[in-house]
């Protein structure tokens, strides 16, 4: 593994700001322009949601830990930013991108392991072990091999200490670092600025008062905070919050960076409340049948 982000290639080809994705995304819709318009597809964060779900399906019966998972996540998402998802078969292409993540963080599974549980999960006619290998080829090619993936889990795991968090604050905080997965996030930002993100969230939702169910109204509050830690203000802040705001304030960490993520968790948890599971299903299913993809 590179001996840190900053010298990685996640960091160095695979970050990129919000207008050069948007610039790459456009390129890509345009040379498929029939195809975009033939078969329209719902917000990519709610297509997002509906990957991820089949993507825990397909790894809770085989007990693959999460950063695997979200290593998934992020090959799928690169993938995607190469190749009109309209010309693939997204079942194969999530399955291939698990099969591919596990072995990456050490936690490999049987091929035929991964391709039952992706015909379980998707009701899908492919059944050629051979599929996944040829799929597992194209997405490497895609991503130029570059397949290692810095996570924030490992940034959150030295901060928790540092600013003392609880283990209900810890538990929100990791559960919104797996959120951001459905978000561009991973393509926009370095590894400890989700983190911090996360962290300060957790803390200012403070989560035992309200469990540990995210909202959009309060991901919103919390960015008052962070504007007194951008204006290294706050005075009527609790304590352990005025802490986390004097920290962000005197730090080098890019406030525009943490504001930027959280007003991304805050969109991705509002058009969340649309989601429908059926919705997206259908709409992948068009595309798939229609263009005989999934033979």
């Amino acid at each position: 593994m590179a001996a840190s982000y900053w010298e990685s290639t996640q960091r160095k080809f695979w970050t990129f700001t919000k207008q050069q994705l948007s610039l790459e995304r456009k390129k890509l819709e345009e040379s498929e322009r029939n195809l975009v318009n033939m078969y329209p597809l719902p917000d990519r964060r709610l297509v997002s949601i509906y990957y991820s779900h089949q993507l825990s399906k397909m790894a809770r019966p085989l007990g693959i830990r999460q950063q695997a998972l979200a290593t998934a996540q992020v090959y799928v998402r690169r993938f995607y930013t190469k190749v009109e998802v309209r010309r693939t078969n997204p079942a194969l292409v999530l399955a291939t991108a698990l099969y591919l993540a596990c072995k990456m963080e050490e936690c490999p599974q049987h091929i035929r392991m991964i391709l039952a549980e992706a015909r379980h999960c998707w009701d899908t006619a492919f059944n050629d072990i051979s599929k996944i290998g040829e799929c597992e080829f194209t997405l490497i090619s895609e991503m130029n091999s570059q397949l290692i993936i810095h996570h924030p889990y490992r940034s959150l795991a030295e901060l928790q200490n540092q600013f003392q968090l609880t283990q209900e604050e810890n538990t929100l905080a990791w559960s919104i670092i797996n959120d951001h997965y459905l978000t561009d996030l991973p393509l926009l930002h370095a590894p400890h600025i989700i983190a911090i993100t996360a962290m300060f969230l957790a803390v200012v939702l403070k989560p035992t008062q309200g469990g540990l169910q995210v909202h959009a109204a309060g991901v919103t509050n919390a960015l008052q905070a962070l504007g007194n830690a951008r204006n290294a203000a706050g005075q009527g802040t609790q304590n352990r919050v005025q802490k986390l705001v004097d920290w962000l304030a005197e730090s080098s960490v890019d406030m525009e960076a943490v504001v930027e993520c959280t007003q991304e968790l805050i969109s991705l948890y509002e058009i969340w409340e649309s989601y429908t599971d059926k919705t997206c299903k259908d709409q992948i299913a068009k595309f798939v049948k229609a263009r005989g993809l999934d033979k």
